[in-house]
């Protein structure tokens, strides 16, 4: 007995709009990958070969003296060990603090909600300022203090009505049946909520993390010591004054005939940008998942 396959028509239209689609994203990708793809290329390339510019698809005489270079630099290394631990610290407090935020917010019987919500609304449209910001910091004694790159960054108003919509999405009846048998508000919100909000989570840990890791601008206005500084500030440094700032930072570009100016900027953004480009493999199935489902109720 013959069965008939169910088969779907396809208009000619229809085609040339699938393969419009596919070209216009692979070109779209290929724009976005290529401007880090040129880097790469030029941090691998001779001198010669980087100060005649061009197109790089491939590395121009393969270098990796200017790698070499750029870790001796002991400024690297601070830079390293200091946006690490921010990072790290910054994540950690940061994603709870705001989930601690968002789910008394997400709570009808909280009273005066609406109003702390409105405040939470008013920092996303104004805020104190430049300057208002660093006499805080100095006034609270944090001026050239480590924590100065971690508080001001520590809760985003972005992040806590993430969390409130998904918070806002989880029955009553969870926290209520939990309530019978005892448990009180800390034990629901560690116990229950905290487990069912992981790709939430998730989403705001990289968000968090993403920010503290691009952060410079802190370390510009509340960091002197220059073994505070961050990454991202060693990195600015280089590119906006390259000679004066490499040769501070251990990185003799005269002594080293096979690097220049243009291969250490090139090396120093790859070394800024991989460690980060590396977490995000681990996170991405909860990244979707979590800004979907934490935008669904608001």
């Amino acid at each position: 007995m013959k069965t008939k396959k169910n088969s779907i028509n396809i208009s000619t239209g229809e085609r040339i709009f699938t393969i419009f689609n596919y070209a216009f994203f692979v070109v779209l990708c290929l724009l976005v990958l290529y401007p880090f793809w040129h880097v790469l290329m030029v941090s691998f390339s001779s001198t010669d070969a980087a100060l005649r510019g061009g197109l790089f698809l491939y590395p121009k005489g393969f270098n990796l003296d200017t790698y070499k270079s750029v870790f001796k630099s002991p400024d690297i290394f601070s830079g390293f060990f200091v946006t690490i631990v921010v990072t790290l610290v910054g994540t950690i407090l940061g994603t709870l603090l705001t989930a601690m935020t968002a789910y008394p917010l997400s709570k009808k019987r909280l009273r005066g909600g609406k109003l702390f919500m409105f405040l939470v609304l008013f920092t996303m449209i104004f805020n104190a300022g430049m300057i208002p910001n660093y006499l805080l910091i100095k006034n609270l004694g944090l001026y050239d203090n480590i924590w100065a790159l971690i508080f001001p960054l520590m809760v985003s108003a972005y992040n806590c009505i993430i969390m409130r919509s998904f918070f806002s999405a989880i029955p009553e009846s969870l926290e209520e049946s939990a309530r019978i048998d005892g448990a009180n508000d800390l034990i629901i919100f560690f116990q229950i909520i905290i487990p069912l909000s992981k790709a939430t989570i998730a989403t705001i840990a990289l968000f968090t993390a993403v920010t503290y890791w691009n952060d410079y601008m802190s370390t510009v206005l509340y960091i002197q010591a220059t073994d505070k500084w961050s990454l991202q500030a060693v990195l600015r440094n280089m590119l906006t004054n390259t000679q004066q700032a490499m040769q501070s930072a251990g990185v003799n570009v005269r002594a080293q005939t096979n690097t220049n100016a243009e291969t250490i900027k090139a090396a120093s953004i790859i070394v800024a940008t991989v460690p980060i480009l590396i977490v995000y493999p681990f996170v991405q199935k909860y990244f979707v998942k979590g800004v979907m489902i934490g935008g669904v109720k608001g």
